[in-house]
């Protein structure tokens, strides 16, 4: 989606909602938005369906902040409760079967490429870790051992938490679930580490307790994903509702399992080092310029 696309014909301007109003004059294709200017624009997604206090939807909140080019992405996803989130964003989304995302995502940004060929078009596959660890898990593979040029996001809530409450193989063991009565059995997968032995060019983990920091490393994924390879980001995104987490203690319960076992790690391929290095070096020479 693009500014000219959604802006109205003449005239039906002032017939439109508020919320469309604000989303053409002040929303985020126009500028940059900060971190700390959050609530104070109309945002690419605001309003949703999701739990009171659920960390996922903070986090999508900033993975759009974090894109770099908003008006030319494209965003994958499936069944799960980040869907229902990421539906009501006002940029593009594709639904794909449950287990196939990185698949449709594989064929959609190969024909942006040919399509569009001096622009570059961001595919982005958002979805929970039933959907990309277990159910997915072929097509995420595949999708690195080609080197697709696109980003995975897992939305790791450690939980089937649309369905009822089932472990997935991102669970930690011994984890008891509502319907995993007698607690998970085995390890938690090690998505980084399959990640890292797949020749993704970029791996991150993180969690939503610094949102400068999840904006930086969307951003940094998205670009590196352009011209290098594929790039995965994990981040944990609890949820509230079959861990009886209250809601006032979201964060601070992200800040603990942060702490404990979800700190922030970044890993890149020599190729994407590089070219990381260069384009930081080239930014800062044209933002001196730019003062000059």
């Amino acid at each position: 989606m693009s500014l000219e696309t959604i802006k109205p014909s003449p005239g039906f301007h002032n017939y439109l909602p508020k919320e469309y109003q604000d989303l053409i004059e002040d929303g985020p294709f126009h500028q940059k938005r900060k971190v700390s200017e959050l609530g104070s624009f109309k945002e690419a997604i605001e309003e949703h369906p999701m739990c009171a206090g659920c960390a996922m939807t903070l986090f999508i909140r900033l993975v759009y902040l974090g894109l770099p080019s908003l008006e030319h992405s494209v965003i994958v996803g499936t069944a799960g409760c980040g869907r229902l989130a990421i539906t009501q964003g006002a940029v593009p989304f594709i639904y794909g079967n449950y287990g196939d995302t990185n698949c449709v995502a594989s064929g959609l940004k190969r024909g942006l490429d040919i399509r569009f060929k001096d622009t570059p078009k961001d595919v982005i596959v958002m979805a929970g870790d039933g959907g990309l660890a277990d159910i997915g898990f072929h097509a995420v593979m595949h999708s690195w051992f080609r080197k697709e040029k696109f980003t995975t996001i897992m939305l790791d809530n450690e939980v089937y938490g649309n369905t009822g409450g089932q472990e997935s193989g991102m669970t930690q063991k011994g984890m008891v679930l509502k319907m995993a009565p007698n607690g998970k059995k085995f390890e938690k997968m090690d998505m980084l580490g399959l990640a890292k032995t797949s020749g993704v060019a970029y791996t991150a983990r993180i969690s939503p307790t610094n949102p400068t920091k999840v904006v930086n490393t969307i951003r940094k994924a998205v670009l590196i994903a352009r011209e290098v390879g594929p790039t995965y980001i994990q981040a944990y995104t609890s949820c509230n509702i079959e861990y009886a987490i209250p809601t006032p203690k979201v964060m601070d319960d992200a800040r603990e399992v942060e702490k404990d076992r979800y700190g922030y790690l970044e890993y890149f391929s020599d190729e994407a080092k590089e070219y990381w290095d260069k384009s930081e070096a080239d930014r800062k020479k044209a933002r001196k310029a730019q003062v000059k």
